[in-house]
């Protein structure tokens, strides 16, 4: 006949047998075994920007300017994983970063730049990426979307825009500049140089971490024709001739160049071009995934931006800088989530 055995000495059974079962794991692997550990590094098109509430919201004093949102794709990410988790919860840390370059990632502190709310002499300077997430031998993702702005490809579009109200192009200037200036070929070989230095110190700085890289979506269309000259919440006065260049041999050759180096260490590469086709900024509302140098945002959101002299006020918009508007936070989520997911399921 098999005894009852009492409550309490069935909870002092328990707790030894959880003691002695802790005996048996290396040290600090209880806390690792709890969630996966995801860092989120890249630029504008990662922090979110105008895309929802503010992460942190405004005028809690560890807001930074780097202009996270709830909306970005790594909040959009971390919420499906809380409703679906992939086998374990996931803990998230972005430190995306408006404006961040390559460099920023490992190298170089980075000034931000958002306009909203920025304190009396601009924003202080904040740490690496790396540093700001904490990479370390417990990482288990790191996502990154980054070269944009090392090109840079807003100086770039700037001087389209110029020739391109004056009836010129600047395909030319870029093809073969003047003394002093890069050409387009000789910036994309520096990205590449520099993605490869950036890479190799974040598979140091997280040595057993599953590293994901996010390519650009399609802010051009695929004819040039679809865009209006007269429209800023397009592509503005720039020509066609020069938004079939910006395509087909500056943010094309950008993602190349991105997958190809991520290719060479054995990272993985989500291509976002090809799920955003026709979804370019140069589509009407409701389709478009990307606002254009004017275009609509959250309330917080300024209608001009520091620096330049884009005013969007007169068309009761708001100044978004050619930047992915929610649903195109919400396709990258699809593919970025669909990435860690397989990354995780290998790890």
């Amino acid at each position: 006949m098999r005894h009852p055995v009492s409550r309490p000495r069935t909870r002092a059974l328990a707790v030894g047998l959880a003691l002695a079962a802790a005996t048996l794991l290396p040290s600090g692997s209880a806390g690792a075994a709890d969630q996966y550990e995801w860092a989120a590094l890249g630029d504008s098109y990662t922090a979110g920007v105008f895309v929802g509430d503010p992460q942190p919201p405004l005028g809690d004093p560890s807001q930074d300017g780097c202009a996270r949102t709830s909306n970005s794709y790594p909040s959009v990410v971390e919420r499906e994983f809380a409703e679906s988790p992939p086998g374990k919860s996931v803990h998230l840390t972005n430190v995306g970063c408006s404006s961040a370059v390559i460099a920023n990632i490992a190298k170089v502190k980075q000034t931000p730049i958002s306009p909203v709310q920025t304190p009396p002499g601009g924003w202080p300077a904040v740490d690496t990426q790396i540093k700001r997430a904490g990479l370390d031998d417990e990482t288990d993702v790191v996502t990154i979307a980054i070269g944009g702005n090392s090109l840079p490809f807003g100086d770039i579009f700037s001087k389209c825009l110029d020739q391109g109200t004056i009836g010129k192009s600047c395909r030319e200037y870029f093809t073969d500049p003047p003394e002093g200036e890069e050409s387009v070929r000789e910036r994309l070989a520096r990205v590449r140089a520099e993605y490869t230095e950036m890479l190799a110190e974040v598979h140091r700085a997280a040595p057993n971490a599953e590293v994901i890289t996010v390519g650009y979506p399609a802010i051009m269309p695929a004819k040039a024709s679809d865009c209006d000259r007269r429209s800023v919440t397009e592509l503005g006065a720039t020509t066609h001739a020069d938004i079939d260049w910006l395509r087909d041999d500056v943010l094309k050759p950008l993602n190349k160049t991105i997958k190809q180096v991520a290719s060479s260490v054995g990272d993985r590469y989500v291509n976002v071009d090809s799920s955003s086709q026709g979804h370019d900024v140069c589509q009407p509302e409701g389709t478009k995934w990307i606002e254009g140098i004017c275009g609509d945002a959250a309330d917080y959101w300024p209608a001009t931006f520091p620096g330049t002299s884009v005013d969007c006020a007169p068309i009761k918009k708001r100044a978004t800088m050619i930047h992915p508007n929610t649903a195109g936070h919400a396709n990258t989520a699809v593919q970025v989530e669909r990435a860690i997911r397989i990354a995780l399921r290998q790890h």
